[in-house]
């Protein structure tokens, strides 16, 4: 049997369904996701193991303008992960209309050259003759492989694109173990998990100014023991996070720590704290701290010599 393996990049604009898609391809949360916009501010691997193919998704954070220093990062996440892919997957929201944001997109798309294939995204929100026009206009802007409706929620359309992916692959071995399925170690998702709560719980003011950070991770028999801070920009998003009486924190808490559990496969002992950090996302050193692979780093560093720690 011929075996295929390699990489594809997902891009598209804020919203458009990526960290959806991903996650139902892996079949698996690796991303995670929310109405709000900038959810994804990281490139994350999601691997999806196959008899005959390996295919590693790379999920990146949605295009947009680089107006402050989180989002500079951000972009620079999208080009890094569209960096020697061997397959590329733009995502669009066929029930939005055609803006800037897809205009860039496509230049992002046109100086990739392998296979770009073209979703067209969200297809139970939209009659189907409203496809026609999109893909009209997308065509003009570029030659995609394939252009294909699907339904990254639902599910519709996943099993085509898996096929036609997998053919656009080369053949050889898989670049990680069979039981991988993503490259994010547990520290990092469990920040995310905190965040994605967060965004659910709080008010629209609140999501672009969040960030939570991981301060201990410490494994035991019987227990996991987590403390992370949430932090925000201003006094008055902090009250809104901490809530009356301290009840939107604890549902916060309460929330993520019912999803690390199962995650995790064991107990959970979840600790928040909320800081407030003036205008962090203008603050280069505070955004490098949300890069996972950076913390990793800082973690090394702070290890003794031939030490070890559980992580």
């Amino acid at each position: 049997m011929t075996f295929r393996s390699g990489f594809v990049g997902v891009l598209g604009r804020p919203n458009a369904g990526k960290s959806t898609l991903v996650n139902a391809l892996v079949g698996q949360k690796v991303a995670i996701v929310s109405p709000r916009p900038q959810t994804t501010r990281n490139r994350i691997q999601g691997i999806v193991n196959r008899p005959d193919a390996q295919v590693v998704f790379i999920d990146t954070p949605g295009i947009l303008r680089p107006d402050s220093a989180l989002n500079r990062q951000m972009m620079n996440e999208v080009t890094q992960a569209l960096e020697g892919v061997d397959a590329l997957v733009l995502i669009v929201d066929a029930a939005e209309e055609f803006g800037p944001g897809d205009r860039h997109a496509l230049e992002v798309v046109r100086g990739f050259s392998g296979p770009a294939f073209l979703l067209l995204n969200k297809i139970d929100r939209v009659e189907k003759q409203m496809l026609l026009p999109l893909i009209a206009r997308y065509s003009k802007g570029h030659t995609f492989a394939e252009i294909l409706p699907v339904s990254a929620l639902k599910g519709a359309g996943l099993d085509v694109l898996m096929e036609k992916l997998v053919a656009a692959l080369p053949e050889g071995p898989p670049y990680f173990p069979p039981e991988q399925f993503t490259d994010v170690p547990e520290r990092f998702l469990a920040s995310e998990i905190v965040r994605e709560k967060a965004l659910h719980l709080t008010r629209q003011e609140v999501p672009h100014a969040l960030a939570v950070l991981v301060d201990s991770f410490e494994e035991g028999n019987k227990l996991v023991r987590i403390r992370a801070t949430i932090y925000v920009e201003r006094d008055g998003q902090k009250g809104i996070v901490v809530g009356k009486g301290g009840a939107m924190i604890k549902r916060i808490g309460t929330e993520a720590r019912k999803e690390l559990e199962t995650m995790l496969g064991a107990k959970v002992f979840l600790e928040l704290h909320v800081k407030v950090q003036p205008n962090w996302r203008d603050n280069a050193a505070m955004v490098r701290q949300l890069d996972w692979r950076r913390q990793l780093e800082q973690l090394s560093d702070r290890l003794p010599e031939g030490g070890d720690r559980q992580e």
